[in-house]
């Protein structure tokens, strides 16, 4: 298993940033995909009983309506998408797009919760069933949602304190709290 382990440490792919840009990749794909679908009448339907019991996001059918509620969905999901792909270059574009999806994925997985007939009746707690067990995956893309952000956030303060911004706003603070001594 040592051998293993050495092998893995000292190989290329594990000491790159490949981790990184492949959560990236796989997020913008699954929002691609998802925010494609809800342009479709059969999935306005589908969304039906998840909009429904959302605590976060039941308010969308008042406002916007079976269809529109879908379309505001699927519209929310491909800018999120665009500003992950954008994050490649612009670490500050990932940053809104890794909040978009974190935002996104809290609202999925609040439901479940909340969704009638999630629990197996027969098996009880976790026996999971239909709508339920579909938004367990929304765990996964909440945590890889927040992977990113914390990962972009990390590079975008990196990247400033290399330039010296961190220490300009800590120079201009060092002189406010001087001049408020002095006084």
């Amino acid at each position: 298993m040592n051998t293993l382990i050495k092998h893995l440490a000292g190989n290329r792919l594990f000491k790159s940033d490949f981790d990184y840009h492949l959560v990236r990749a796989t997020m913008i794909f699954i929002f691609l995909m998802f925010g494609y679908q809800k342009w479709f009448e059969y999935e306005a339907e589908t969304l039906k009983p998840f909009i429904s019991n959302g605590p976060l996001i039941f308010w969308m059918y008042a406002v916007f309506g079976i269809r529109g509620a879908s379309c505001f969905l699927g519209a929310s999901e491909w800018l999120f998408a665009a500003l992950m792909l954008w994050g490649f270059w612009n670490r500050k574009a990932g940053i809104l797009g890794a909040l978009g999806c974190l935002f996104a994925m809290i609202g999925t997985v609040t439901i479940i919760p909340f969704m009638p007939d999630g629990w197996d009746a027969a098996a009880g707690f976790p026996a999971m069933k239909g709508n339920v067990a579909f938004l367990m995956k929304d765990l996964v893309l909440l945590a890889a949602s927040f992977y990113l952000l914390k990962q972009d956030v990390v590079r975008v303060a990196r990247s400033a304190d290399e330039r010296g911004e961190g220490r300009e706003v800590d120079e201009y603070s060092d002189r406010a709290a001087g001049k408020v001594a002095a006084v």
